[in-house]
């Protein structure tokens, strides 16, 4: 088998998001102070919430912590843009959720770091390969679970 130097698959900004994704590192500090540790070490000045509008207290809440730690931020959520989901699939009726469009209005906004919350599996998916900036989960949906999606990998006790 040919050795394979995986070193090249990495741009010069993948190595600088890992190095400062590594210097900012602490196992102190929770999820939402590490995004902030890390936004503040790497210079960022904007973020970008994107968000399910079941997750729209949380969102507001997260953009107030943010705004506390001097960065600028922008929200978009689900329904940006009202798309019709029969404009996107037949034969289905309603307001369809528009991860592309939220990738597009946050990246038009000039956000640097994305972070998404309560994505759907598939909207989550759209979003990162649209989004022109770095995009980091903050919650997943997980409906069964309350979102508390690791759950599902706990050992269960046998009876």
């Amino acid at each position: 088998m040919e050795a394979i130097d995986y070193t090249q698959l990495y741009t010069e900004e993948d190595k600088r998001i890992l190095k400062m994704a590594e210097d900012s590192l602490n196992p102190k500090i929770d999820r939402i102070e590490e995004i902030i540790a890390y936004g503040k070490a790497s210079g960022i000045k904007k973020v970008g919430i994107a968000n399910c509008v079941a997750f729209q207290k949380e969102a507001e809440r997260l953009e107030d912590r943010l705004l506390n730690e001097g960065f600028a931020v922008d929200k978009a959520n689900c329904k940006l843009g009202r798309v019709r989901f029969s404009d996107l699939v037949e034969d289905y009726k309603g307001v369809s959720c528009n991860p592309a469009g939220q990738a597009d209005y946050l990246y038009k906004s000039g956000t640097e770091l994305n972070i998404t919350l309560g994505f759907c599996l598939g909207h989550d998916m759209i979003f990162n390969a649209k989004s022109k900036s770095p995009v980091t989960p903050l919650v997943v949906k997980d409906r069964k679970l309350e979102h508390h999606t690791l759950s599902a990998l706990k050992k269960k006790k046998a009876c």
